[in-house]
């Protein structure tokens, strides 16, 4: 089917939903009628993954459909923990990256983030630096503001374990920052209220922009810890404080479907939702669930990098469909350019393709021999062709495991041994990849890769004010997670 010139898109992004903490993925607890819904009338991806398994190269992968470590995020270049910002790091999103929103604008979209950024919180970093229009919401995560420390550990201790692992930036907690456009206009937000807040600037946009082409960018603050929920999601809750999370997630989904139909808008929107890497180890806090993959956020593991991805665009995406093919969030730059009539940069390496004929729709088939680098932090850990999946180094060590993940999606059982040639194959792609895309724990500089944006004397976006009546301090209540 020929897809409709220019549709409407909007993109979901939640922060550490896991692969199975949605119905349509099989969970049994949390309540997602509207995602289920979402998921029945259009398209359900099996086999999706985020380019890394932690949230701010994840997010800058995604909006420039470029490996993490190929826009410098990862290594010492980004603060050395894993590509993870920090409030008022030097470093961020470069400007010269061309995202989703800048091609898309180019074309005459009307754009707008809403929510959580995370690719840098200097004035050049910022959203309205990268092609949105508009932005409301929170630079970084929603546990980087101000905190009460838990009980037996400080804040000095987190920033001693920080340094011990390489961080070459300066770790602070000012007050967390709500920024519309470029300027805070709250620090320290009652978090329980700010999905509700976001929906309202969410329906004014749809019907600010009801009659051009549009991409909303939306990207929730659940479940990352500490979760605060309305009391109306917690009394209905079967799993506790990230059940309700699930649960506002959804219905927050619900408010813009329905605000869609209202305008007439359904048949020429594309409405995308996915989480930006897996569920939190419990070890760590976490609630969620990965199953039936293994391990969690931060590895490069199943659990930390497949996540939920639901496509929806009545009368031209056929509902009911299950995508098995292995997909991913750098696919998004060339398939939405694609749909707005654009195309992809070419005076730059990119790594997306298009999706179309994956959901039925016009546009060349996914080689299915296409390589899938699994990054985690600075260096290549992995990789997956086709039904394979080989892992080379976790957390710095060594190792040479192999996955057949058509038959074992959880990883059990190494078959390395079994299958030589595949193994070899495999490794061969991983020095190719290695070539192109850099690894530092290696000492290779990679071929393709750009620089990171860099200002000097970074200052943060709020400082702490003992006068000031801040509505909270995070983990002031207790959490369930």
């Amino acid at each position: 089917m020929t897809a409709a010139p220019q549709p409407n898109i909007v993109l979901i992004n939640c922060d550490d939903l896991g692969y199975g903490d949605l119905g349509c993925y099989g969970s049994p607890v949390n309540r997602t009628a509207a995602l289920d819904q979402m998921a029945a009338e259009g398209v359900r991806f099996t086999d999706f993954y985020m380019a890394s398994p932690v949230c701010s190269p994840s997010r800058a992968a995604m909006l420039t459909g470029s490996y993490p470590t190929r826009i410098s995020f990862g290594g010492q270049a980004s603060g050395g923990l894993g590509g993870v910002l920090f409030p008022g790091w030097s470093v961020g999103l470069n400007p010269d990256e061309i995202t989703i929103a800048r091609l898309l604008r180019d074309r005459g979209y009307a754009t707008q983030l809403i929510g959580k950024w995370h690719c840098g919180d200097q004035p050049a970093f910022l959203p309205t630096n990268h092609g949105f229009d508009r932005y409301y919401g929170i630079p970084y995560s929603n546990d980087m503001g101000r905190q009460v420390d838990p009980p037996g550990f400080t804040f000095e201790d987190m920033k001693q374990i920080l340094a011990d692992i390489g961080c070459t930036e300066p770790v602070l907690r000012p007050p967390l920052p709500l920024v519309l456009d470029d300027e805070v206009i709250e620090a320290q937000p009652d978090q329980a209220a700010l999905t509700e807040r976001y929906l309202e600037h969410a329906v004014r946009f749809l019907r600010e922009h009801r009659d051009r082409p549009f991409f909303l960018y939306f990207a929730h603050m659940y479940v990352h810890l500490p979760i605060y929920v309305q009391e109306r999601f917690k009394a209905a809750s079967a799993n506790g404080d990230y059940g309700a999370a699930v649960a506002c997630v959804d219905w927050a989904t619900a408010v813009i479907l329905a605000e869609l139909a209202r305008l007439g808008l359904d048949e020429n929107t594309v409405v995308v939702f996915t989480s930006d890497n897996g569920a939190l180890a419990p070890e760590r806090g976490g609630s969620g669930s990965n199953r039936p993959l293994r391990e969690s956020k931060g590895t490069t593991w199943e659990g930390g990098q497949r996540v939920p991805c639901i496509m929806r665009w009545p009368g031209t995406i056929e509902p009911g469909q299950v995508c098995s093919e292995m997909t991913t969030a750098l696919d998004f730059l060339p398939t939405f350019a694609s749909w707005a009539g654009a195309e992809p940069p070419t005076d730059r390496l990119t790594d997306g393709r298009h999706l179309g004929a994956s959901i039925g729709l016009d546009g060349p088939h996914l080689d299915p021999d296409r390589a899938f680098f699994f990054i985690g932090g600075p260096s290549i850990e992995a990789v997956r062709v086709g039904r394979w999946k080989l892992h080379v180094r976790k957390r710095g060590a060594e190792m040479l495991e192999l996955y057949d993940l058509d038959r074992d999606p959880g990883e059990t059982t190494d078959v390395a041994t079994r299958h030589p040639a595949v193994v070899a194959d495999l490794q061969a792609r991983i020095e190719e990849g290695r070539r192109d895309l850099g690894d530092e724990t290696l000492g290779i500089e990679g071929t393709g890769v750009r620089p990171i944006g860099k200002v000097d004397d970074p200052v943060p976006l709020t400082e702490f004010d003992p006068d000031h009546p801040y509505f909270m301090a995070e983990y002031d209540l207790p959490h369930r997670g």
